[in-house]
């Protein structure tokens, strides 16, 4: 069945009553489920679309910005709509300390960064906290798009105290390698995870809608003497991660 033939008003519109935008929009999502439209296939127009299920233009356009907001498609500008690819899920175990690139390298998958900030800057109150710094210290802090297999898994900025990572420009990919090879790799870590709603900006780096669910992850790592090594604090997408604990008695 082509896409025009599914979207035809004849068989569904009214069938469930509610209103008209919600029945287009539970149409569009049965035609995703169904494969008439496969993951990157783009949608008719919406003057198209109108035309053909005789729904007006506004109608229309109300039900793609809540399959939008759904995460079912994604607009490209100056493209038109798309269906977006189903993100593939990866379980990560939360009692093994790796870095992303050996997690993903474990999996098979190349990772990629586009950096977003690197350097020395002074350290915020925070960072003072956390690293047990004097006031005044400075750090060394990477901030990071994190991508496997070409697609936008995290947004991660990790900061470290100078001693401990002296030329952050040193790490190209893994943090963990540059570490080991200074001998200052951290051999624990505690880590805290919530459920948030991605800001604009963030979710627009992550390539999912505006509010979409996501995972704070913020880790502060030790070394064997217990010494603060790093403080990372990381937004993933919640639609790519789920992490497992093995509890025993």
């Amino acid at each position: 069945m082509s896409v025009i033939e599914f979207l035809r008003p004849e068989g569904w519109l009214g069938e469930t009553g509610g209103p008209r935008y919600v029945q287009l929009r539970q149409r569009l999502e049965r035609g995703i489920e169904s494969g008439i439209l496969p993951p990157n296939s783009s949608l008719p127009p919406e003057r198209e679309i109108a035309e053909i299920t005789e729904l007006s233009r506004v109608t229309v356009r109300k039900a793609i910005q809540e399959l939008v907001r759904e995460g079912l498609i994604e607009q490209r500008q100056g493209s038109g709509s798309f269906v977006r690819e189903p993100m593939s899920r990866m379980e990560q175990s939360l009692s093994h300390l790796t870095s992303f690139t050996e997690d993903m390298a474990q999996r098979g998958m190349e990772t990629t960064s586009r950096w977003l900030e690197r350097g020395v800057f002074l350290a915020t109150r925070s960072e003072i906290d956390a690293l047990g710094l004097d006031a005044g210290a400075e750090v060394a802090r990477i901030y990071r798009l994190r991508e496997a297999g070409g697609r936008p898994i995290a947004l991660e900025r990790a900061s470290l105290p100078l001693d401990i990572l002296p030329n952050p420009l040193e790490v190209t990919t893994s943090l963990y390698e540059v570490l080991e090879r200074r001998g200052q790799r951290p051999v624990r870590a505690l880590q805290k995870i919530s459920a948030i709603n991605l800001e604009p900006r963030e979710a627009d780096l992550l390539n999912v809608p505006e509010g979409a669910a996501g995972l704070s992850i913020e880790r502060t790592s030790y070394l064997a003497s217990g010494r603060v090594a790093e403080l990372t604090r990381s937004l993933y997408r919640g639609d790519a991660y789920d992490f497992v604990a093995e509890l025993r008695l």
